[in-house]
């Protein structure tokens, strides 16, 4: 027997039905519409803040629309874009002598935040960070979260997949390079700078393969540059490497 599978997703009066079998849903939709005044608005498009977008590969998330509506709302719209979400080496804290801002306002702003953090992980460090100070919140940490909300303008539906890049020399000859965007998604830079060197690695491997079998076998270690500190230490540590 086949078992077949079907959820209602409900948030006030706004409902989600998805399932495995297009007549279960016919029957839920039947027996709720008998019980409660219901609309059906069709093949699911938007939902809490969440754009849903469908292909051949699956479902894609985008908060694209609550990025727009967010700047709008906080004056932001027409803001000067910025390429980091965050000043460098930042000295963010909670100090004697901080000049404090509207509490209230900082915290609805970061809730906003953390919330679009779920399909944006390229804030998601950020936000943590700005996170920090919900008690006691300064104009300094006001001020880190416009900068978000100036680094959201520059790309407002932007994919969470980083962008892979490397190249191969022989003899100092370029032979192979490769610039495309990942499959997956990559938690912070230094888990995705990782994922570049294993693959890298393995196309490093096979163009020694390549060499050898045409009669060129390396006499030396490959080395491998890169410029992520961080992928290096999880590369050296086997603890890590979970």
């Amino acid at each position: 027997m086949v078992s077949k599978v079907t959820l209602l997703i409900i948030y006030v009066d706004d409902m989600i039905v998805t399932s495995d079998d297009t007549v279960e849903i016919e029957e839920l939709q039947t027996r709720l519409a008998s019980e409660f005044e219901m609309k059906d608005l069709g093949s699911l498009k938007y939902f809490l803040g969440a754009e849903v977008t469908r292909s051949k590969h699956g479902l894609f998330l985008s908060q694209r629309k609550y990025v727009m509506d967010l700047l709008a709302k906080t004056g932001m719209l027409d803001c000067k874009p910025t390429d980091t979400p965050i000043v460098e080496n930042h000295k963010l804290g909670v100090y004697v002598d901080q000049v404090p801002t509207k509490k209230e306002r900082y915290q609805r702003l970061v809730g906003r935040l953390i919330y679009l953090s779920l399909t944006r992980s390229d804030i998601a460090y950020v936000v943590s960070v700005a996170s920090q100070f919900m008690h006691s919140p300064s104009e300094d940490h006001m001020a880190a979260v416009m900068c978000i909300l100036s680094y959201l303008k520059s790309a407002p539906g932007r994919d969470r997949r980083s962008t892979l890049g490397y190249f191969t020399c022989v003899g100092g000859n370029l032979v192979t390079w490769r610039s495309k965007k990942r499959n997956v998604v990559s938690r912070f830079s230094a888990e995705s700078e990782y994922r570049g060197i294993a693959q890298w690695v393995s196309e490093i491997l096979w163009l020694r393969w390549l060499l050898a079998e045409i009669g060129f076998r390396p006499n030396a270690t490959t080395k491998l540059h890169c410029d992520n500190q961080s992928a290096f230490e999880i590369a050296d540590n086997p603890v890590q490497h979970d």
